[in-house]
C-alpha cells in the first residue's frame, strides 16, 4: 500500500516525501487506514492527491456534491449515525435489473471498518467513489445537521436523562472530548458549539421557532443558518436548559432575561462565552459570544502606516483622552485592548471598568462593572483615581456623568481610553457635546477620535481579478496614485463557497489640533471642523478603505457597506 499512496504524491509534487513515508510507517504499526494522517500532515495538496489516489484506483471522483438534491429516501438509507460515524455519504440509488444499490462517497477507501459497517447495516449493494475530506465533511454537515448522530440516539432514548443534564464542572468545560462518548444532550450541546469554533463563528444563536429549532452561526460578520436535524424541536427545552447550566443561570427562571458566562477548553484554548437568554413568545432564546483569549498587539490590527504612527504618537502622550468610536460589532474592544498591551510597562499602573471584562490582561487591574449593586462605571471611575493610576481604561462612555469624571481624569495627569457609539470620527465631537459636555472642555481633553469598522477579508484562494475603469475608479473616489489589482470573492471549500474568510479594520483618525481644539471650544459647525480635518491630515474611512481594496484583501462593495454613512468622504 505505502507505494500506492507515494506515487500520487510525487506526481502532484510533494516536497517531502521522507515525511510522508514516516507518516505511513507510523500508520502500519498503527494497524489503521493512514489517509486521514497523511492530510493532516500537511505534505500533499489535499484536492490533487485525492483526485490521483481515485484515479490509480479506478473509482470515480466527485467534484462537486449538491446535496441540496438529495431526496428523503437516500437519507434514510443511509442514517446520520452510520454516515457521520465512518464519514459516508450517500449520493444516489440506482436500480439495474430490479436490483437496488446505493453508491457512497468516501475520502478514505482504505477503511475496512466504514466499509464493513456499510456492508452490514445498509442492506443495499454499494458502489464507492471518492471525494475530498473538505467537500465530504462540509456535506455531511449540511445534509445531516450538526449533531445528528447524537441527536438520532438520544430520540431512541439512549442516555437520555434529563438528570444528567447537570454535568460536573470539568464535562461542562471541556468541549473536545472523543466522539465516542455515549450520546447524550451535554454531548449535542458540545457539538453545536465546537462547530461553531471549527468554523471561526465569533456568536451562536439558538432560536425557538413555532415548528422547529433554528440554530445560526455569525461568521464574518454575516449569520449563517446552520442545518440542523430534522425533529429538533423535541430537545428545544432540553438544550436550552443545557446551556442555562453551563452559564450558570436559574433553569426554572424563564420570563426575565438572563446573563451569564462560560469557561471552555477547546483543543488547548480557553475561550470565554458569554450568554444571554430572552424569554419569546415561543420559549427562550439563547445567545452566545465566543471570545477567545488572544494576545493583543498594534501589529496585529494590520493598520495602513499613515494611521499607525498617529496611533503610537497618541499612545505616548502623558495625559488626554483617546476615543475609539463605531457601531457594535466593529471591534472596538480588540483595539482598546491593543492600545493598552502597547503601554502595559512595569513602571505604569493601568487600570479599566469594563462591562463585561471581555479578555484578562496579565498586570492589568480590571474592575467589571455590577450596576445591580451599584458599581457602575461613574461610582467605580471615583475609586480607581483615588489608587493611582497611570492610565485609565472606560468600557464605554454611556452617559454625562462617566464623561465628566473621564475629562476630570484626563485633565488631572491621566491617559484615559474609551469608546463611543457615533458612525464616524467627527461624530464624537457632537455626541459628547449631546450628553452635556461643554464644548471647550472636549477640546480641552480629548486627543483624539478614532473610527472603525470591520469588512470581510477575501479568500486568497479564490478570490478573482475585475477590470475597473479609470472613470468608475473615479466616479467611486479611488485616488489616482492608488496602484494594484481590484478582485472579486470567488468561492472554494476553505471559504465554505463564500469567497470570504476572515476580517480586517478600516479607520479613520481626527487629530484636536491647536487649530481643531479652538473651532470644537466655539462650536463651530461640522463642514468647517471637516475641512480643518482634511488640513490637519485626516484621511476618510472609505479612502482608507480603498487602500485594502487595491492591496487585493477586500473589495468595493464591501467598503461602501460599512462607509455609506461617509458623505463626501470618497471624494477627498
Amino acid at each position: 500500500m505505502t507505494q500506492l499512496l507515494i506515487e500520487p504524491a510525487r506526481r502532484t509534487g510533494c516536497e517531502d516525501l521522507a515525511a510522508l513515508g514516516e507518516v505511513l510507517r507510523s500508520a502500519a504499526q498503527r494497524q489503521c487506514s493512514p489517509i486521514d494522517d497523511v492530510l493532516d500532515a500537511g505534505v500533499v495538496d489535499e484536492e490533487r492527491y485525492m483526485r490521483e489516489l481515485a484515479h490509480d484506483l479506478g473509482m470515480e471522483w466527485l467534484d462537486v456534491i449538491p446535496v441540496a438534491e438529495v431526496p428523503l429516501p437516500l437519507r434514510e438509507a443511509c442514517g446520520p449515525r452510520i454516515a457521520l460515524r465512518h464519514r459516508l455519504l450517500p449520493v444516489e440509488i440506482t436500480e439495474v435489473n430490479g436490483v437496488k444499490r446505493l453508491k457512497l462517497a468516501t475520502f478514505d477507501p482504505f477503511n475496512l471498518v466504514a466499509r464493513q459497517a456499510a456492508a452490514q447495516e445498509l442492506g443495499l449493494p454499494i458502489d464507492w467513489c471518492m471525494t475530498s475530506r473538505k467537500r465530504l465533511h462540509e456535506a455531511l454537515r449540511r445534509l445531516y445537521g450538526v449533531g445528528a448522530d447524537t441527536f438520532e440516539q438520544i430520540l431512541e432514548g439512549r442516555d437520555f436523562d434529563y438528570d444528567h443534564l447537570d454535568a460536573g464542572e470539568d464535562e461542562a468545560n471541556v468541549i473536545d472530548q472523543d466522539d465516542d462518548e455515549e450520546a447524550s444532550v451535554v454531548k449535542f450541546v458540545n457539538q453545536i458549539i465546537r462547530e461553531a469554533l471549527d468554523q471561526r463563528a465569533t456568536d451562536i444563536h439558538v432560536e425557538p421557532l413555532s415548528t422547529n429549532l433554528r440554530i445560526r452561526y455569525r461568521i464574518d460578520g454575516r449569520l449563517i443558518e446552520v442545518a440542523v436535524p430534522e425533529n429538533i424541536k423535541a430537545l428545544q427545552s432540553s438544550v436550552i436548559a443545557r446551556l442555562k447550566i453551563m452559564a450558570r443561570l436559574d433553569i426554572a427562571e424563564r420570563r426575565v432575561p438572563q446573563d451569564g458566562r462560560i469557561n471552555l477548553q477547546f483543543e488547548g484554548q480557553t475561550i470565554d462565552v458569554r450568554v444571554a437568554t430572552v424569554p419569546t413568545v415561543e420559549g427562550e432564546s439563547v445567545s452566545l459570544r465566543l471570545l477567545n483569549q488572544e494576545k493583543f498587539n498594534l501589529a496585529k490590527l494590520g493598520m495602513e502606516s499613515f494611521v499607525r504612527k498617529k496611533i503610537e504618537a497618541l499612545l505616548h502622550l502623558p495625559n488626554g483622552i483617546i476615543l475609539i468610536t463605531g457601531p457594535t460589532g466593529s471591534g472596538k474592544s480588540t483595539s482598546l485592548y491593543s492600545f493598552l498591551s502597547e503601554v502595559n510597562h512595569p513602571e505604569r499602573r493601568i487600570v479599566t471598568v469594563e462591562d463585561p471584562v471581555e479578555n484578562k490582561l496579565t498586570g492589568v487591574m480590571q474592575i467589571a462593572v455590577k450596576s445591580e449593586i451599584g458599581l457602575t462605571f461613574a461610582n467605580a471611575l471615583r475609586s480607581i483615581l483615588r489608587a493611582d493610576p497611570n492610565i485609565v481604561m472606560i468600557g464605554e462612555i454611556r452617559d454625562l456623568e462617566t464623561a465628566e469624571i473621564a475629562i476630570r481624569a484626563s485633565l488631572t495627569g491621566h491617559l484615559v481610553f474609551s469608546t463611543l457609539h457615533t458612525n464616524d470620527a467627527m461624530g464624537g465631537i457632537s455626541r459628547l457635546v449631546d450628553m452635556g459636555v461643554e464644548p471647550f472642555l472636549v477640546s480641552a481633553a480629548v486627543r483624539a477620535f478614532l473610527a472603525q469598522r470591520l469588512v470581510r477579508k477575501l479568500c486568497s484562494h479564490c478570490r478573482v481579478s475585475r477590470e475597473v475603469s479609470l472613470v468608475d475608479r473615479r466616479s467611486l473616489g479611488i485616488p489616482d496614485e492608488l496602484q494594484g489589482t481590484i478582485y472579486s470573492p470567488g468561492g472554494c471549500d476553505r471559504c465554505r463557497g463564500t469567497g470570504f474568510s476572515g476580517r480586517l479594520a478600516i479607520y479613520e483618525v481626527v487629530l484636536l489640533t491647536p487649530a481643531m481644539q479652538e473651532l470644537v471650544a466655539h462650536g463651530a459647525p461640522a463642514p468647517k471642523m471637516r475641512d480643518q480635518a482634511l488640513r490637519d491630515g485626516y484621511v476618510p474611512m472609505r479612502t482608507y478603505g480603498w487602500h485594502k481594496v487595491m492591496q487585493g484583501l477586500t473589495t468595493i462593495e464591501e467598503v461602501i457597506s460599512v462607509t455609506s454613512s461617509d458623505i463626501g468622504g470618497g471624494d477627498d
